[in-house]
């Protein structure tokens, strides 16, 4: 337990465990002890000092500083084993070697009417600090130590620290397990979602109960094999980090999620419920683990596997898996696409044309990833574009000095950089949302074409395009009520014909296809690095028209 703290290599155990107390904690437990304590006369141990090496050579003069915001029981105890050292020790071992004693066992019992989780743990507790404090009130009773250290202050440390080690070596008691399974089973809502990510090896994680399977055939439907206590997932990654979302749902879900290569269900039995997500190690992320219902019975587990196949994009692969009770049934395959699931079954591999929106990937590893406005426009200059916008084309700054504002708050005003790219005019916005603005896209379109790709942290989006002066659409990709004004005009139609706008996969890619093909050019990487090594960008002052 020592190597879990800032300690030095001889600091006792029970002093390092108090350490790791909640300052709080151990206070309100000397103020509830200090009274009794204090009013009780140690018994005589005759011979139990010989156990303590001797004190250290007396000065005739002690001193001892103390700051910061350990409590008044830590203090004591470090001073106590400062002054007679071996303390601390001794009563942790005493108290240990007593904790298992025939005699002592039946008193450290958790009576009956201890029924719920907080009860049996507490009374647990309770016995455990009761024995360490009453040891160490004995130990230091038999003790010759300078009056400056606090005997009760540091008898009630040595204690709580030595109760801790020990509750830490200690099983909880038989009552606890179905006390803390009801007290699971009370709180358990439905539906939950949890999001993490699980260590893949050999090319699978799990949704587990008990421990992983050594051996798992894949052959049947090429992405879930049923195991006992869950089922196995096979990935294409071979030995990384996966990102997962386990949905828990108390019925069967209306419909079959779209965006998905492969959907596979089938039918588990949970011996006792609560699996979790896990890799072959074992381990599981917080947020993945003990998630299925804590009831044992019959469910059913719908895996769902996108960007097996990428292995050039590290951030591709995706599982989404959802659990319900329901009786079991047979195995269900609901899309079958990606070709390591037709190797895995033995069957030829289709051939799958590149999708348009996997071309702007290196977006989601750039500085536009979680928030920007991407707008291209053609037959425009940058200074126009820079009107267009509410800025002044001559009056430049650094993107440096104006993040800077914004951090120190002298300045809330927004800002765009451009690019002169040739065939178009980039205007690029981080966090910024200027460029799906009505006003501003029918002043950057006068004379030509205007689109622009709006997203947020909080998957907001907004694609834009205008022409001529006159906004054309303006909409949420994939968004039902935008179909009748994506219909209506004959450009817009064409720009996102084929881009699968309704699958929330990588829609803000998919807006940037649209404004590539709308506008005749695209924002690339060698675009956005010419623009952060500029360094270049302008306020934007909010046009009277605009307010």
């Amino acid at each position: 337990m020592a190597d879990r703290h800032i300690l030095t290599p001889s600091e006792p155990l029970g002093l390092a465990a108090l350490r790791e107390l909640a300052a709080l904690t151990t206070e309100r437990l000397l103020g509830a002890l200090e009274m009794t304590v204090t009013g009780l006369e140690p018994a005589e141990v005759p011979g139990l000092t010989v156990y303590l090496p001797p004190p250290p050579p007396a000065s005739g003069r002690y001193g001892f500083a103390s700051a910061g915001n350990d409590s008044e029981a830590l203090t004591a105890a470090l001073l106590l084993d400062a002054v007679r050292p071996g303390v601390a020790d001794l009563v942790l071992a005493l108290a240990g070697r007593l904790a298992v004693h025939p005699a002592v066992v039946p008193h450290l019992v958790v009576p009956p009417d201890a029924a719920d989780e907080q009860a049996v743990a507490a009374r647990h507790g309770q016995a455990h600090l009761a024995l360490a404090v009453a040891v160490a009130h004995t130990v230091v009773g038999n003790v010759q130590i300078p009056p400056l250290a606090d005997r009760t202050a540091a008898t009630v440390g040595v204690g709580i620290g030595a109760a801790a080690a020990v509750l830490g070596q200690t099983p909880m008691p038989p009552a606890y397990a179905p006390a803390l399974l009801n007290k699971i089973r009370a709180e358990y809502l439905l539906p939950r979602r949890s999001f993490g990510s699980v260590r893949v090896s050999r090319h699978r994680f799990g949704l587990i109960e008990g421990s992983f399977p050594d051996t798992v055939d894949f052959a049947g439907n090429g992405l879930v094999a049923v195991v006992d206590g869950g089922a196995v997932i096979r990935t294409g990654i071979a030995d990384r980090p996966a990102r997962v979302q386990l949905t828990v749902l108390a019925e069967e879900p209306p419909e079959v999620a779209s965006g998905w290569e492969e959907i596979v269900e089938v039918s588990w039995h949970a011996a006792e419920g609560l699996a979790s997500v896990l890799g072959p190690d074992g381990t599981s992320a917080p947020p993945l683990r003990a998630q299925t219902p804590p009831w044992p019975g019959d469910y059913r587990l719908r895996v769902h596997a996108r960007g097996r196949d990428d292995r050039d994009d590290p951030d591709a692969e995706t599982y989404e898996l959802v659990v319900w009770p329901a009786p079991a049934g047979p195995e269900v395959v609901h899309r079958r696409t990606d070709r390591l699931g037709h190797r895995l079954r033995g069957e030829p591999e289709p051939a799958r044309p590149v999708r348009p929106e996997h071309a702007y990937r290196w977006v989601r590893r750039s500085l536009l990833s979680e928030a920007a406005t991407v707008t291209v426009t053609t037959g425009a200059t940058v200074e126009e574009v820079l009107r267009a916008f509410g800025a002044d084309p001559d009056r430049p700054e650094s993107i440096r000095s104006i993040e800077a504002d914004l951090y120190a708050g002298d300045s809330n005003l927004p800002w765009v950089a451009v690019l002169d790219a040739g065939p178009a005019i980039l205007a690029v916005e981080y966090n910024g949302f200027q460029g799906s603005q009505e006003s501003v896209l029918r002043r950057a379109s006068a004379r030509c074409r205007a689109a622009s790709m709006f997203w947020n942290v909080n998957t907001l989006m907004r694609l834009s395009f205008a022409e001529q002066g006159r906004l054309l659409a303006a909409f949420e990709p994939g968004m039902s009520a935008a179909e009748p004004e994506v219909d209506a005009e004959p450009a817009v139609e064409a720009a996102t014909a084929g881009l699968e706008l309704a699958d929330h996969v990588d829609r803000h890619l998919k807006g940037l296809v649209a404004v590539e093909r709308f506008t005749g050019y695209g924002i690339t990487a060698a675009d956005l690095d010419r623009i952060t090594t500029t360094g270049t960008a302008f306020r934007i002052i909010p046009v009277v028209d605009d307010l």
